[in-house]
């Protein structure tokens, strides 16, 4: 490195810290707290990467690069693109507050160009690796070769290696052959409640060489490796490699002093090596004694600079949590932070006048001027906003559904993509899909035999080649549009994040399709959230569902995922009961993931009601293996905007109905019964077929919001839907899940309601079996029908 940037530098890193530190401060001790809630923030886990993340952002990172930021390392992270004038000083004095800069780094929420989102530990470490995955499709595809790769880096903390995921995603990586990524792991040796246990650096150098990663560890600053070829230097460092943790972060916590005497009592008396300690002022000694390779600019620079391959790479980077201020080392530093006296202290020492807290080259030696050169200069910014655009894919007026007499929703699933594979259009193109190890078993294998499995190295189908009769064609290759990943549903959702951010990543835009068992969500809840946190745009179909899939038992079989699809934010979901429904859906589902960019005539001629403005998201598709007798009809422009919406009218409801049977997905065929039953005594029932219980609470919300700020005039679909109905019609639901699904449709217009559904684990038997004993067959639905009508009995049908 050229020594020419050290002060320039050193002089950003100082002031950055001063600023993560400040903004903490004034959010907890100066700006008003009305309700006196704890404000909070990181001071000590900033300071521990203050070096780290200078050295990056001022020096090392490409404009193609991009960075996932530790989530307690939000304030150092805001105060350095401050400085680089890519955040204001508005949001630093209102962090935390409404309107702030986030308490931890997000791609949606703050200006300052967040490459990814972090706050949930662990994810934004392990999304590095699949946005690198995509990256390398999207290049392999023919995409973006005009534009070099980029480095998908983590800046982590070591508590953070306690999270499961990350090891789910290094064995996934390995099994792609990830390149192009840095994770830096910010080894301050404490977590949140303790210091780490001995010899943890010595298992991560052996977990990231099993996965053939480098690794590169940063245990000694320069000052450091200057004193140790002094004489009695290979002591002193003998001494510091088998100090405890807790040791060395008690000694620094207490200082110059303690650090002589320990040193003394422990290695002094040896001639050389004393000599070596009492040559140096304690202010000298303590400097040397916390010269650790994470805090030393120079070493880190080096390092980062020295790689020139695309290797995953893991820097083990030794730091002291709070380095610089005075709370550093103590193990209670976590949450702790300056008191007011501390705080007044340190500005002292930085230079930095009263009054002039917030001014960018405050208390620093060089010239406003050489620093704002300076940072023009730095090669991050040279390309200005980090987020990229893509134009639309273009989508056809329809998707043809099957033609088939009986099918199941996850059998057309699987007939629809196949038709697309068939095509050389943009849409076929662009769809990619990815499978935790149940491709097959979702329907997704014709589409795989068409488009192939992606992969670095082509690889043949090893049966198809020795003769050996398969239904299946496993071919990998550069080119192939299928990413089969193994069994671990965390992984999928952080490849369909990965996948549906490439728009905004790489200027490329995918459009992802992943598959997975339905129960199986829950397994990767967490990631899910994540993926919507950060605005990523994917389809996710989750089949087979609910106790319909009646022989698995109950293990396999979903309750609550409705709920989850309507209690998700950035994800529609829909659960259709018929194939032409289903093929609507996708068909707006493609258009739904590019809602901003497909131009404002087509969303004006699609816009669904429940869309209160010009942004879309991810789409969730629950769908069964239970086949069905499909309704022979052509769907009109009017029932397809129904369905998209999320309800129709399958059988339209008389002026004198006394009941409505409302259901979704795969009890079509009980609820249908038993209309035709009850209608032999009610003539003006009604049969109501919901498409999206989700989208139609989101639309009805919506309008009773729109009409609380004097829109009069907003009317969601269900609220239009049920309008005609007499105040004393009853409302049965019915779901092959949570009765509190559908429940709520009751309270749109104030009828009476008996929802019924599944509240408990299921168990092996057939569907009829299941359906009785949940009250979900054809007789349950009547029986309840029949008890919201007391004084006008429905008479009871032997024919049940």
């Amino acid at each position: 490195m050229g020594d020419s940037r050290l002060p320039f530098l050193n002089a950003i890193e100082r002031k950055a810290l001063w600023l993560s530190t400040w903004m903490i401060h004034n959010a907890n001790h100066i700006r008003p707290n009305h309700d006196g809630l704890k404000v909070g923030g990181h001071q000590a886990s900033s300071a521990s990467v203050a070096t780290i993340l200078t050295a990056l952002y001022a020096a090392v990172l490409r404009p193609q690069d991009r960075v996932a930021v530790k989530p307690h390392a939000s304030p150092i992270f805001h105060a350095l693109q401050y400085l680089m004038g890519n955040q204001t000083r508005d949001k630093l004095e209102n962090f935390r507050a409404f309107g702030g800069a986030q308490s931890y780094p997000s791609r949606t929420k703050d200006i300052d160009d967040v490459d990814f989102s972090t706050g949930s530990v662990g994810l934004g470490v392990s999304q590095t690796l699949f946005a690198s995955l995509v990256q390398d499709y999207v290049h392999a595809h023919g995409w973006n070769r005009d534009q070099a790769k980029g480095r998908m880096i983590a800046v982590m903390g070591d508590a953070e290696m306690d999270e499961g995921n990350i090891f789910e995603s290094l064995l996934e990586g390995w099994k792609h052959n990830v390149r192009n990524t840095w994770w830096v792991i910010d080894y301050n040796r404490q977590s949140l409640d303790a210091v780490i246990r001995e010899g943890l650096y010595a298992r991560f150098e052996d977990i990231f060489k099993a996965f053939g990663w480098d690794v590169v560890v940063l245990k000694h600053g320069a000052l450091q490796r200057a004193a140790f070829s002094e004489p009695g230097g290979e002591k002193l460092r003998d001494w510091i490699d088998r100090t405890p943790n807790q040791l060395y972060s008690a000694l620094t916590f207490q200082g110059a002093t303690a650090w002589r005497k320990r040193l003394l009592d422990d290695i002094g008396d040896q001639g050389d090596v004393t000599r070596l300690i009492e040559r140096r002022s304690d202010e000298e000694l303590a400097r040397l004694m916390t010269n650790l390779g994470g805090h030393d600019m120079q070493s880190l620079v080096e390092a980062f600079e020295r790689i020139d391959h695309d290797r995953p790479t893991v820097f083990i980077a030794y730091t002291i949590k709070g380095c610089g201020l005075p709370l550093a080392g103590h193990k209670d530093n976590h949450a702790g932070m300056l008191t007011p006296a501390q705080l007044a202290g340190f500005q002292q020492s930085l230079g930095v006048r009263e009054g002039h807290e917030w001014d960018r080259f405050e208390g620093l030696s060089i010239k406003p001027k050489e620093l704002e050169k300076f940072l023009a200069t730095i090669p991050f910014n040279q390309d200005g906003a980090r987020r990229r655009s893509a134009r639309p894919v273009a989508v056809p007026d329809v998707l043809p559904a099957p033609k088939q007499a009986d099918l199941s929703t996850q059998q057309g699933f699987g007939l629809l993509l196949n038709e697309l594979a068939r095509s050389d259009d943009a849409l076929a193109a662009r769809i990619v899909t990815t499978s935790p190890d149940v491709t097959v078993s979702t329907n997704l294998g014709p589409w795989v035999n068409r488009r192939g499995l992606f992969a670095h190295d082509e690889m043949k189908d090893l049966f198809r080649a020795e003769r050996i009769p398969s239904t299946f064609n496993w071919h990998f290759s550069d080119k192939g549009q299928h990413m089969e990943l193994g069994i671990a549903e965390m992984n999928l959702f952080l490849m369909l994040s990965g996948l549906g951010l490439s728009h905004q990543l790489f200027g490329e835009r995918l459009l992802p399709i992943g598959t997975l068992y339905d129960p199986f969500i829950q397994r990767g809840l967490d990631a899910l959230n994540y993926a919507c946190y950060q605005d990523a745009r994917f389809m996710l179909v989750a089949t087979p569902s609910g106790v319909s899939l009646a022989g698995e038992g109950g293990a396999h079989q979903s309750i609550s995922t409705p709920l989850i699809g309507m209690s998700q934010d950035g994800l529609a979901s829909y659960e259709p009961a018929f194939v032409d429904e289903l093929a609507a859906i996708m068909r707006f589902g493609f258009q739904y993931l590019q809602w901003e960019d497909i131009g404002a005539d087509a969303r004006n001629a699609l816009r669904p009601s429940w869309m209160p403005h010009d942004k879309g998201g991810a789409l969730y598709l629950r769908l069964s293996t239970r086949t069905l007798e499909q309704p022979s009809r052509t769907l009109d422009a009017e029932r397809i905007h129904d369905i998209i919406e999320g309800a129709y009218w399958m059988r339209k409801p008389g002026p004198n109905a006394q009941v409505v049977i409302a259901y979704t997905g795969v009890v079509a065929p009980e609820a249908i019964e038993a209309v035709g039953l009850l209608a032999e005594d009610r003539r003006d029932i009604g049969l109501l077929a919901i498409t999206s219980a989700d989208r139609l609470h989101a639309g009805w919300t919506n309008a009773g919001k729109a009409r609380d700020e004097g829109d009069m005039r907003a009317t969601s679909h269900i609220e239009t839907v049920l309008a005609a109905l007499p105040s004393n019609c009853a409302l049965v639901t019915v779901a092959d899940a949570h009765p509190a699904t559908l429940a709520w449709l009751g309270s749109v217009h104030g009828h009476r309601t008996r929802p019924l559904g599944v509240e408990h684990f299921g168990q092996t038997g057939t569907i009829a079996d299941l359906y009785c004993h949940f009250g979900i067959d054809t007789r349950g639905i009547i029986a309840a029908a029949q008890s919201l009508t007391v004084g006008r009995p429905i008479r009871y049908l032997r024919a049940v």
